[in-house]
């Protein structure tokens, strides 16, 4: 099932209102859809690296936005529809972690997590429930948002097609290893 979502969402990056699904794909994956918008900004912007910037953007902005939309769902519809949805991708038991962390550590989960691999839309719907600050949310989601998607662009601006098998076998370590420096700017200035 999820491969051919997968296969789906790949040919939606062929068709000719590619940006609009792009940002559609963006938007949901930030709430409820399983698949990140990486799978179609590659291909993306590997066909047109002049656009490679307005597509990030529109990765960006879509998905602070579906995450508003997650936001909402943790804080007002926590039982009858954000359990329901972690439930059925197998992730309810992660909220509890989750919220445990958002009163620990605030803003550096959003940071951290909207790096990796985690789906976005956990962190969203947790955020929400633990009911976190709404500023803060929006300010942390449009900058680790930002940071990873512009960060797919400039790789394949300045690289190209090459860099496309380093993106799809070493995006992670990649964006684990920025995440880990974010944490530890964090317990430096929380420390110092």
């Amino acid at each position: 099932m999820l491969h051919a979502l997968y296969d789906w969402v790949m040919r939606l990056a062929q068709h000719p209102r590619a940006r609009f699904w792009l940002g559609t794909v963006s938007f949901a994956e930030s709430s409820v859809f399983p698949i990140p918008p990486d799978a179609m900004l590659v291909p993306m912007a590997l066909a047109r690296p002049d656009q490679a910037w307005r597509l990030a953007t529109i990765c960006t902005i879509t998905s602070v936005l579906g995450g508003v939309l997650g936001y909402v769902i943790g804080y007002y519809l926590f039982e009858a529809v954000a359990m329901p949805v972690l439930s059925a991708y197998g992730h309810a038991d992660a909220l509890a972690r989750f919220e445990d962390w958002f009163q620990r550590w605030g803003a550096a989960v959003i940071l951290v997590k909207g790096l990796t691999p985690i789906p976005f839309k956990i962190v969203t719907i947790a955020a929400g429930a633990a009911k976190m600050d709404f500023l803060i949310f929006i300010l942390t989601a449009v900058v680790t948002r930002g940071a990873r998607f512009f960060l797919l662009a400039w790789l394949i601006r300045r690289f190209g097609p090459s860099v496309r098998e380093f993106i799809e076998k070493r995006l992670t370590l990649v964006t684990t290893g920025a995440a880990a420096l974010i944490v530890l700017g964090f317990l430096a200035l929380r420390y110092v």
